[in-house]
């Protein structure tokens, strides 16, 4: 999206139990407008040599049809629900280009993985930030609710779980209470 007419910056918090090692920060960016629906930027700030991601900028190369088990690695993940509503939708978004789509009934309830793919992916890359830049092609409904969360790998085999918040227990980004940003209509331009 080139000029959003509503933007937010989140910040990710990282589970109790899986701390990192090389990652200081997770942020998301949300942008909404009437034209392109929204995006997402995910930004780390660490010691991005450290962590699993391929080398290089720029826009992605899209991978032909989802995959499965983007979050055995680093992977940026987003959830997607209607207020009051226990359906939902996750996209799973890997650093190299692939993603998977997936579709819920209810908690954890998987009724189909989806053949959606992002219109856009895009890196940028330095020796303390990287940022993925993705814009889904989906125009939620005002009031919709939204979930954010990344697996983070880096080289030593450590991995971390970050999300807007943490339920007690194990990582788990599918919780309701994830789900804790809600989506306003763009600001009338």
């Amino acid at each position: 999206m080139s000029d959003p007419e509503s933007n937010s910056r989140i910040a990710l918090l990282c589970h109790p139990d899986t701390p990192a090692k090389a990652v200081r920060s997770i942020a998301v960016e949300i942008g909404l407008s009437f034209d392109d629906g929204f995006a997402l930027r995910f930004i780390i700030d660490g010691e991005i040599g450290a962590v699993v991601l391929p080398q290089g900028e720029g826009e992605l190369v899209i991978a032909d049809g989802g995959a499965d088990g983007l979050w055995q690695s680093t992977c940026f993940e987003a959830f997607l629900t209607e207020e009051g509503q226990p359906d939902y939708t996750e996209f799973n978004y890997a650093p190299d280009g692939r993603w998977a789509c997936y579709q819920f009934d209810d908690y954890r309830s998987l009724l189909r993985a989806d053949p959606l793919a992002p219109w856009r992916m895009e890196a940028e890359r330095s020796a303390d930030r990287y940022a993925l830049r993705i814009e889904p092609g989906i125009f939620p409904d005002k009031g919709s609710k939204l979930a954010l969360s990344a697996v983070i790998e880096e080289v030593d085999g450590t991995k971390s779980y970050w999300a807007l918040c943490h339920p007690p227990g194990k990582p788990d980004f599918h919780h309701p209470d994830c789900f804790r940003v809600t989506l306003g209509a763009p600001d009338a331009a």
